[in-house]
């Protein structure tokens, strides 16, 4: 019974074509979450910054500055995708643009 119920979704949903606009809209939407996250690590690291650690114990010294390389790495990662992913999008929408331009002119 699933199976059919399945088959009936797949075959309902059509593939939506890109266009220009989508493209510079999600790159709008990517880059904006990619701001958010460089600006939260910034902010992140500053924190970490301007707050040593206090402990003479060198396990706690080592464990609390791998905890905080890690935590600002992992927000470098997200701001790099989604700046990664930005560019992207504004890269297929150029492209797009022109395969529209060279269509209408030929």
């Amino acid at each position: 019974m699933s199976d059919e119920n399945l088959t009936q979704q797949t075959e309902a949903q059509t593939q939506v074509q890109s266009s220009p606009l989508r493209c510079v809209i999600g790159a709008m939407i990517s880059g904006a979450l990619g701001y958010g996250l460089y600006s939260l690590m910034i902010a992140t690291a500053t924190s970490f910054a301007t707050k040593p650690i206090h402990s003479d114990n060198v396990i706690v010294l080592k464990l609390s500055s791998a905890v905080r390389t890690l935590v600002v790495g992992v927000m470098a990662l997200g701001t790099a995708v989604f700046a990664i992913v930005a560019i992207g999008l504004l890269a297929l929408g150029v492209q797009l643009l022109v395969q529209q331009m060279t269509k209408q002119k030929s």
